[in-house]
């Protein structure tokens, strides 16, 4: 831990990493202790790909490098649940993962009571009693929102992310207070651990590709390494602020079962759909 920590060994740690990517960069190494077991967070720069194989291919050699200079080192596991990968963990929540993103909007008071059919102050007072107490007494860990992982598994499925990482990636705490004089609504989602990328894995199928062309982002980005990574994390938190502004509003104006029961597809004559 030590030799990991010393600032003077991070170059040598940084050319061994690199031998395996041409876009992969350490960027720092975080240690924990537990008994005699070393457990260490590799913090790595990745492009526009979401990077795990990466990074994995990286740690790898830092690894056999230790094991070199520390002959009784031994090497349990490459991944020692540090990450913390597809978990919900507060070391995603408190140090990022991923990209760390806020988003933030004002609704004016005009849309709010003829578009989401309620008023600011009970958007305000049910975030805090749902949203921040409620997830609070269930002992949430990253939940303190309506539904991001609804739009986040919805646009991770569509861009060719990995699914499993939509439990690290929907952690999410959702802010709304009154502003101008109380009569606004401002609105923002703070996403600490969004773990996305445009090139690599299921981006490559046709169809996640094509969501991909279609947002702008898809493959990497020549001139800005990783900001089309960026911007389509960008986009998760965009799409998770209007989810999140939606199903708020549903349940302040008491419409949501009411919207359930209109809208829920076993209700609808599929027949006629099918034929054409």
């Amino acid at each position: 831990m030590r030799f990991l920590e010393n600032p003077d060994n991070f170059d040598t740690l940084s050319v061994v990493f690199s031998r395996s990517t041409r876009f992969g960069r350490l960027q720092g190494v975080k240690c924990a202790l537990a008994g005699r077991n070393l457990y260490m967070r590799f913090t790595c720069s990745t492009g526009d790909a979401m990077g795990m194989n990466m990074i994995s291919k990286g740690v790898q050699h830092v690894l056999d490098y230790l094991e070199e200079d520390f002959p009784d080192m031994d090497v349990v596991s490459i991944s020692g649940n540090f990450c913390s990968d597809k978990k919900s963990a507060a070391v995603n929540w408190i140090e990022g993962r991923g990209k760390s993103v806020v988003c933030e909007a004002i609704i004016r008071e005009d849309v709010v009571e003829k578009v989401l059919k309620t008023n600011v102050q009970s958007l305000v007072e049910l975030n805090v009693i749902k949203n921040l107490a409620g997830s609070a007494v269930a002992g949430a860990l990253g939940g303190f929102n309506a539904h991001a992982s609804n739009i986040v598994s919805a646009i991770f499925i569509a861009t060719g992310q990995d699914p499993a990482q939509n439990v690290e990636s929907s952690q999410c705490i959702t802010m709304l207070e009154a502003v101008n004089g109380g009569r606004d609504l401002h609105i923002s989602v703070t996403m600490p651990s969004i773990e996305v990328g445009t090139v690599g894995g299921g981006t490559q199928l046709a169809s996640q590709s094509a969501c991909l062309d279609l947002l702008g982002v898809k493959g990497a980005n020549r001139e800005s390494p990783g900001s089309n990574a960026r911007l389509l994390a960008t986009v998760v938190a965009g799409a998770v602020l209007a989810g999140e502004l939606s199903l708020i509003s549903a349940q302040a104006a008491g419409h949501l079962v009411q919207s359930h029961m209109k809208y829920n597809r076993s209700r609808k004559d599929m027949s006629n759909s099918a034929a054409c």
